[in-house]
């Protein structure tokens, strides 16, 4: 009885790891790419320079992954990729601070899968300059409503109708 149960439990578990083996290197079946952590990249890291305060780091590496309870000054940020069909990829940047007689925190190294650059970093502007036309419009939204209703928007019946309103400037 206990023979049979060792062989059938065996070949249980053999078959279930070579039909998982088998289903994930099946061609044309489709597995998702999976992403996990914060996107680093090298870009990001050429940004960072000696002497930088948490508040500088975080606007451009946004928040770390882990902060460890252990090391305090030090932010971690791990990414991990595994593109359909490929092996994952792991990259990992870690941050040191050092507290400063003035109280802030300053980022004093880094080490990880990223080399800072000795080059100046200047970031191309994304952002367009569009001319609009100015906007012509003949009646302000409550004249339109008010018009539904039969009102004319002004009280004094004394003007002409195509007389110009007039205008109230108001302090800004």
């Amino acid at each position: 009885m206990r023979k049979s149960l060792f062989s059938f439990s065996l070949m249980a578990s053999l078959t279930l790891t070579s039909c998982s083996t088998v289903l994930n290197n099946l061609p044309g079946v489709y597995t998702l790419e999976i992403q996990q952590g914060n996107i680093v990249d090298q870009n990001m890291i050429n940004q960072l320079r000696p002497n930088m305060d948490k508040r500088q780091v975080l606007y451009i590496m946004g928040s770390p992954m882990l902060v460890d309870f252990f090391h305090k000054n030090r932010w971690d940020y791990v990414y991990s990729i595994k593109p359909s069909g490929e092996d994952a990829v792991e990259k990992k940047a870690f941050l040191v601070f050092k507290t400063k007689e003035d109280g802030t925190d300053r980022l004093v190294g880094m080490y990880g899968d990223f080399k800072p650059s000795n080059l100046p970093v200047v970031k191309p502007s994304e952002e367009q300059v569009i001319d609009l036309p100015k906007r012509e419009v003949d009646h302000t939204l409550w004249e339109m409503i008010t018009g539904l209703f039969g009102f004319e928007g002004t009280d004094d019946s004394s003007a002409p109708k195509n007389a110009p309103k007039s205008q109230v400037d108001l302090p800004l």
